[in-house]
């Protein structure tokens, strides 16, 4: 069979089984008292037992071995730069803009090359945030890596990721991303050198937005979620290691055989993918320029109504229409942590300087907005329908936290612009007496 075989659909209730192995599914129960085939049960939770209704999530797997058939876990230390501690550097409320992170010469894979730049919160009281530039050349082999603190929401920059899940096989290329949520294993392969960004929320998990006076349809639609289907390997292996993020650190376990075991599963808790380019972008075709919040993809919210621990919003091609308006993003003054990445082209507002598997970061309050050139231009510009980023697709984690840098971030990666500022300077008086 095909190995990438999707089901359609967001925070819906699934089931899979391999297409060989057909009523591994048990009818009418989750744990009878013998599995088919002689596989075990066993569910992974991603909420309390007690959640309400609409919030509860959990999948049972039925697998060829638990999860629990390993050696004990001891530290595992070699992704030096993955980190929790936001107090390890001054804080510093300015503007960062970091050139495109270098990806190592070295074999590294996607586990040993993850590197936190910015966050907030605490892993062990489960609130915060942490962001993640991920670079790496090489495939994890015979190893498995999960999450105990947190849903990675990983967008990849350069290199396809071809994606191993208990659940299945996930492909995801640049200009699409993935989520794979809190426990969930997986591996990861690539063919060549990759890059790319990753926003960790330890809160919740990512749902789509409410559209309230949009209506039924807009924004990113729930069809286009795709949920890999059952693909298992049933493989003895004397090393096979599973690496465990607990609390911030990295722990290593070795075991007997793969953790890709699951030969059929059922439930609404599971990892998916989405091409951003099946983004319903709604615009202005009036005046003015719209807040940001109409490019939201997925939020995870926090308790506060309408605030989000993140949202993932971006900036895709589209027609610019609104008149008597300057156009680009407005000037502003956030009380929301803004960190953008651009996967590829040049984004509106900053044609220079911002490239792709770059990143900046604007913190609480700190000003930002267009730079001088695009200013100009815009203010001069005729106002006629115009397509805009072709070619382009930039992306924001909008945070509530204020967030604060690494070492990694601010020195070690060597790849902060310290000229950023410069790109606001040559903006001028233009203040007259009559309008």
């Amino acid at each position: 069979m095909p190995e990438y075989q999707y089901l359609s659909g967001f925070g819906s209730e699934f089931s899979s089984e391999h297409p060989n192995y057909k009523n591994a599914l048990p009818v009418g129960q989750n744990t009878p008292q013998k599995c088919a085939y002689g596989l075990y049960a066993e569910q992974l939770s991603g909420s309390a037992f007690t959640a309400p209704r609409s919030e509860n999530v959990r999948t049972w797997f039925y697998r060829i071995r638990p999860t629990a058939v390993h050696n004990p876990f001891q530290r595992y230390d070699k992704a030096k730069h993955l980190s929790t501690n936001w107090n390890e550097i001054h804080p510093d409320p300015n503007q960062f803009r970091w050139n495109p992170f270098d990806i190592p010469s070295g074999k590294v894979d996607f586990v040993d090359g993850l590197n936190t730049i910015c966050g907030a919160g605490d892993a062990k009281s489960r609130h915060g945030i942490a962001i993640h530039i991920y670079t790496c050349n090489a495939s994890m082999e015979n190893r498995a890596f999960y999450n105990s603190d947190g849903d990675f929401l990983i967008v990849p920059q350069q290199g396809a990721l071809d994606i191993t899940t208990e659940f299945g096989k996930i492909y995801v290329e640049p200009n699409e991303i993935c989520v794979i949520q809190q426990g969930m294993r997986f591996s990861v392969n690539v063919s060549g050198p990759s890059r790319g960004y990753i926003c960790e929320v330890y809160d919740g998990h990512f749902k789509l937005p409410d559209l309230g006076p949009i209506g039924a349809n807009g924004l990113a639609h729930p069809r286009d979620f795709l949920t890999p289907t059952a693909w298992f390997e049933d493989r003895d292996i004397s090393n096979f290691e599973v690496i465990s993020k607990f609390q911030g650190a990295l722990f290593s376990a070795s075991q007997n055989h793969s953790c890709f075991d699951v030969v059929a599963w059922h439930g609404n808790y599971v990892p998916y993918k989405y091409n951003l380019a099946n983004f319903m972008v709604i615009n202005s075709v009036s005046f003015d320029h719209c807040d940001p919040s109409i490019f939201t993809v997925l939020t995870c919210p926090s308790l506060r109504y309408g605030t989000a621990i993140a949202d993932f919003v971006i900036f895709p091609p589209r027609w610019s229409v609104q008149e008597h308006t300057f156009r680009p993003p407005y000037y502003h003054r956030n009380c929301m942590s803004e960190f953008m990445g651009l996967v590829l082209g040049r984004y509106e507002a900053k044609e220079g300087g911002f490239y792709p598997g770059g990143a900046t970061l604007h913190s609480m309050m700190t000003p930002h907005g267009p730079d001088y050139e695009c200013f100009n231009q815009a203010t001069n510009a005729k106002l006629e329908p115009q397509r805009i980023a072709e070619g382009t697709q930039a992306f924001m984690f909008e945070s509530s936290l204020s967030m604060a840098t690494t070492k990694w971030g601010r020195e070690t990666c060597n790849k902060l612009d310290k000229q950023y500022f410069e790109c606001w300077q040559k903006l001028q008086n233009n203040f007259r007496i009559s309008s």
